[in-house]
C-alpha cells in the first residue's frame, strides 16, 4: 500500500492506494477495465476509495505522480494474473455483515441445476465472443473472460455455499455486489478454471426442449411428404 497525506485547498487528504495486487478488490478492477476513457483521478479515486472531488482540492497536481507507477503497475500484474492456474482452497466472504469461510469446490456441476445453467449461460456466451474473433481453434490462446463475466459466475458459484440459501436468481445475481469485495488474486483464477473447464460451451446453446421441438417438426414434416407420396398416382 502507497500512502501519502497531500495539501488540499482546505486542509490536508490522506490517500492510500494498493501497490500489489492482492490489496485490490474484484469490484476496484472491474471498475478500473469497464471504463475505457478512465483518467488519472478517477483511477486513484476507485483504487483509494475517496470522491474525485476531495481529489480536485489537492494544491500540487504533481503530488500525484508518487501514484503513478504504483497504477501501472498493477496493470501490469493483472495481465499475468490471467496466466495463472493457482486456485485458492478457499475464500472468505461477507454474508450479513459477518465473515464467512468457503471451500472451493472446482466442479461447478456441484452446485444447484440453476445456479449451473446461469453460469453456463454466462460462459457460453463469452466464449462463443471470443470464438468469432479468433476461430474454434485458436480462442484459449487468447481467451481472457470480462472481470464482469467472471464476477457474475462466482456469484452463482458461490452464492448457496457461501448463505445456506435455497437457490434463487435474483438473490444470486445481486450477490455479485458481495463477489466485488473478494480480492481479485483470488476470484479471477477461480473464474478463468470454470471458463476453461467447459469448452464445450462454445458450441450454440440448444436445450432438450428445443431439441424436441425440432424432431417433433421434422417428424411432422416427415408424416406429410410419406403421405403426400402414397396418395399420388
Amino acid at each position: 500500500m502507497i500512502e501519502k497525506t497531500l495539501i488540499t485547498t482546505h486542509g490536508k487528504l490522506r490517500v492510500a492506494i494498493p501497490s500489489q495486487l492482492n490489496e485490490v478488490t474484484l469490484g476496484q478492477m472491474m471498475a478500473l477495465q469497464d471504463n475505457p476513457n478512465l483518467g488519472d483521478l478517477d483511477a486513484i479515486s476507485i483504487l483509494s476509495g475517496l470522491p474525485v472531488a476531495d481529489l480536485k482540492t489537492v494544491r500540487d497536481a504533481n503530488d500525484f505522480m508518487a501514484f503513478a507507477d504504483a497504477v501501472l503497475s498493477l496493470s501490469h500484474q493483472i495481465k499475468y494474473l490471467y496466466n495463472s492456474d493457482e486456485i485458492p482452497k478457499k475464500v472468505s466472504l461477507e454474508v450479513d455483515h459477518k465473515p464467512v469461510t468457503v471451500k472451493v469446490i472446482s466442479n461447478l456441476s456441484v452446485e444447484p441445476a440453476g445456479a449451473f445453467m446461469a453460469a453456463r449461460d454466462v460462459i457460453a456466451d463469452e466464449i462463443t465472443e471470443h470464438v468469432k474473433i479468433y476461430g474454434e481453434e485458436n480462442w484459449k490462446d487468447y481467451f481472457n473472460p470480462s472481470l464482469t463475466a467472471c464476477c457474475k459466475v462466482l456469484a452463482y458459484y458461490f452464492y448457496c455455499l457461501a448463505t445456506g440459501n435455497v437457490y434463487d436468481e435474483y438473490a444470486a445475481a445481486a450477490f455479485t455486489e458481495t463477489i466485488k469485495k473478494l480480492r481479485v488474486t483470488e476470484a479471477l483464477p477461480i473464474a478463468k478454471h470454470f471458463f476453461m473447464s467447459y469448452p464445450n460451451l462454445s458450441k450454440p446453446r440448444t436445450g432438450f426442449w428445443h431439441r424436441l421441438q425440432r424432431l417433433w417438426k421434422n417428424a411432422r414434416a416427415s408424416s406429410r411428404s410419406r403421405s403426400l407420396n402414397t396418395s399420388t398416382p
